[in-house]
This record gives structure tokens, sequence and C-alpha cells, in this order.
């Protein structure tokens, strides 16, 4: 045993040199200069020999935080924050301002602000830290009481497959696995229950990632349109959802005056106008500072899910069964606890109604349902936001059911345009071919054309029905 302490003592003292020379004070410029990824080994090489040392334990807290893995920095801190290490009060200021612990985060701010009453860059880094934790004081007394059902800790890699849709809600799949070409890491593609329109995140290096649909054109998707600019704002856009009534969508943003990563928004497509209402950001406990994101809702099922990484580990999400309900209802209570353990999710039973049985309903939500036989359908056409059309008969004016008819065949034609087109395509190859690349270039035109007709007769369509039959 003692044969064992003594080559324990020396592995320590040796530990500087196993890590190539580096130093503490090596380590503490990385860590200024804000390269943690070399500086957290030798600081935990000395921590290993001295962990009561104040100034280790609030660097290696600050790393952890940078690192999201909040139950040791939050340990870390503390310890440092005891021993009245000043960068640690806003700090762990910070981290109990993410846990709504507001009280105590003030504590630490007002220690933070009387050891630096003459630094102006301090004192204006403070008032953004306090002006964060009463936005968030503020959001969490508009807490939604939501039945919470169940939640799964999986690995992010894999999160996925905590969502169990039924076939009429959808389904869900990595992009990389529908655009096998273009791999995109953690992005996630939405197919309607039809399988004729994908939604789905596209990357741009400059501007983030921003939402796109496209539609099904014979075998293949095309016609690629980005989503309205009242979606695709600032920040990344990600993670979409759309409901059965081809309306409503929920997708998650980093910008949008998020809380914090990702957070949840709904909008609606507005028919009148083309373009989709201005995002409501949900309310909590569906969003907070962590990360929040991929919304499903299962009308069949009467079940939805999100996602939230808030105090999990690095690689892993928590995912959330709920009882989706039409409106929104506040919690109502003077007990500022109460209402913050039920922002945060502290406790899913907390959420439960007395006496209610969830037994059914956790039964379906992890049970992949078999499609349901459905009414006939030979194309979707939304007429408004209440009004659906799914055949010719469904149309109850005689001029508005031609338009579309003619609608119809033109569909055809552009069907067999978009066959034609894709096999001259892939003739021109081997060098130029100038006929070839004129008749391309003239198909595409009279696609373009076809298209363009098919809208305005579908507009009008529309028009002359609601003028009609509203």
């Amino acid at each position: 045993m003692k044969v064992y302490h003594l080559l324990f003592a020396l592995i320590l003292l040796l530990f500087p040199v196993i890590l190539k020379g580096q130093t503490p004070d090596d380590a503490k410029k990385w860590y200024l200069e804000g390269n943690y990824t070399q500086a957290k080994p030798v600081f935990e090489a000395e921590y290993q020999a001295n962990p009561a040392d104040p100034s280790l334990n609030q660097w290696l807290g600050v790393i952890a935080m940078a690192e999201e893995d909040y139950r040791k920095a939050q340990t870390h801190l503390e310890f440092a924050s005891q021993k009245n290490i000043t960068q640690a009060f806003i700090y762990l200021g910070e981290l109990y301002t993410k846990m709504y612990r507001f009280e105590d985060a003030e504590r630490e701010f007002s220690k933070y602000e009387r050891a630096n009453r003459r630094n102006k860059d301090a004192l204006a880094n403070l008032a953004e830290k306090r002006e964060e934790a009463e936005r968030l004081s503020r959001l969490v007394n508009r807490t939604e009481d939501v039945q919470i059902i169940d939640s799964l800790v999986v690995p992010k890699s894999g999160f996925l497959s905590a969502y169990k849709l039924s076939r009429s809600a959808g389904s869900l799949q990595p992009v990389s696995d529908f655009f096998r070409n273009q791999p995109q890491a953690n992005h996630i593609l939405f197919l309607n229950e039809r399988q004729d329109k994908i939604y789905y995140p596209q990357s741009d290096s400059v501007f983030g990632s921003k939402l796109y649909s496209m539609e099904k054109l014979l075998d293949t998707f095309g016609n690629e349109q980005r989503l309205s600019e009242s979606i695709n704002q600032n920040g990344n856009q990600a993670y979409p959802f759309v409901m059965p009534d081809g309306l409503t969508i929920y997708f998650s943003s980093t910008g949008h005056g998020s809380l914090g990563g990702y957070d949840l928004f709904v909008t609606r497509y507005n028919l009148a106008t083309n373009s989709h209402l201005t995002p409501n950001q949900l309310n909590m406990p569906f969003n907070s500072p962590f990360n929040d994101y991929m919304m499903a809702i299962d009308e069949e099922k009467g079940i939805g899910w999100f996602a939230s990484d808030r105090f999990q580990h690095p690689d892993s999400v928590c995912v959330y069964t709920f009882i989706p309900v039409s409106g929104v209802t506040l919690l109502e209570s003077e007990d500022a606890t109460y209402l913050a353990n039920r922002a945060r999710i502290s406790s899913i039973q907390d959420t439960w109604q007395p006496d209610a049985d969830y037994s059914a309903l956790l039964q379906r939500s992890h049970t992949a349902m078999a499609p349901q036989t459905s009414a006939q359908r030979d194309f979707t056409f939304i007429i408004n936001d209440e009004k659906t059309y799914y055949t010719l008969s469904d149309f109850n004016h005689a001029a508005a059911r031609s338009l579309f008819s003619q609608a119809l065949n033109l569909e055809k034609r552009l069907e067999q345009l978009e066959s034609d087109l894709s096999e001259r395509r892939n003739q021109l190859t081997g060098g130029a071919n100038t006929s070839l690349t004129a008749a391309i270039l003239n198909l595409e035109k009279e696609t373009e054309n076809i298209f363009q007709e098919i809208e305005s007769l579908k507009f009008r369509a529309r028009n002359e029905e609601i003028r009609n039959s509203y």
C-alpha cells in the first residue's frame, strides 16, 4: 500500500513533465486567451495535487461551464466563491440564473459588484448578467401548465429514436439520410404524411443554417424554396416540424431573441400574403437558457415531444413527452420556487393532474403505430385556414373546379417535361454538345412557364371557390 502511495505521489510530481513541459503559468495564459482545450489538462493535473486551491477551482469551473458540464461547474465555482475568488462570483451568478435560482444569483452578483466598484468594464458586464436574470425571472412567471408524462435521456446522436410518430404526423430523419451526397451533421429533415414535401435546414457558412422546402416532382424532389424571411432571419434555423394542416410549422432557432442556444418557435403560413407570420417563441417549460429543439406533435396519438439538453451530460439530451392542448394556460402561483421548478422541469410528476392515469398515453408514445386507412386523397389543396380539398368533388363551384382541373392536367405535362429534362441532362456528358445544350435550355424555359401557369391556375381556382362558396 505504501508503494502505491509513493508511486501516485511521484506521478503527480511528474505531471508537468508528462504534459510536455506545460506549466500552470502556461495553462493560465491559455485560459486567459480562451484556449480551454490546452489549459484544461494542466489545471486538472494540478487539481489532483491540490484540490483545495481556490483559483484552480475557479478556472476549472469556468471551463466546465464552457463545456456545458454544469454540475461540475457548480461544484468548482461554489468552492471558489466561498474562498472569495472575485471572478467566481459572476460566473456562479450566471450559473444560478440558468438554474432559476435568482436570489442566489443576485447574492453572487452583489459580491462581484462590491469587489469591482471602480471597474467600469466589470460593472458593464455585470449589468448585462443582471438584465438576463431579470428577463428569465419574468419568463418564469409565464410558465405554461403542461402535463409532461415521460422523459427519456438518450445520446444526442440518436435522439430521434424517442420520437414514435404515427404515419399521419409525417416522419423525421437526418438530412444526410435523405440527401446522401450532402451530409450535414445533426440536421433533421421533416417529410409530410403524403411523402411529397420535405422541410430541412441548409447551412450557410456566413449566415448560418436556414430552412427550405422541396416538393416531389415525378420520381425526384425539386422546386427548392427558401422559407419566408420572417422565419429565416438572424441565427441558425433548424429542426422543422409541420402540422398536418400544412400551415403550422414548429422550428428551432438561435436567433429571434433566443434565451440561449436553440429555442422553440411556432408560426403559420398566411395564404393571403404567401408568407409566414412572425414566429412566436414558446413559453417555459418548452424553452430554457439551454438548447431546446425538435418539437413534434402527433394529433392521432394525442402526444407531443420536444428535446432539451438542460443540465444534461454534454453528449446527452432529454426528450420530454407531453400532452398537447389547444390554447395556452399559464401557471398561477405565488410560490416563486414552485414556478421555477415547473419552468426548469425539476420533476415531471409535479406536472401531473391528481389521480390521472397516463398509462394508455405512455404505451402509445412508445409504440410505432401502423398506418390507418384514410379517405380518398387525390391531392392536397389548401383553400383557407379552415378548409383543405383532397378530390375534385370537394369543389362547390364549377368554375373553380375547372381551373383546378386544368392545373392538374398541366402538372402531368410538367412531370413529363421534368423526366425529359433529366434524361437530356444525363446525356450531356463528356464535353460540349451545342444542340443538346439548346434543347435543355428550351426545356428549362418551358418547364418554368408551365410551373408559373400551374401556380396561376391554382391561385385563380382558390379565389373563385372562396368568392362563390364562403
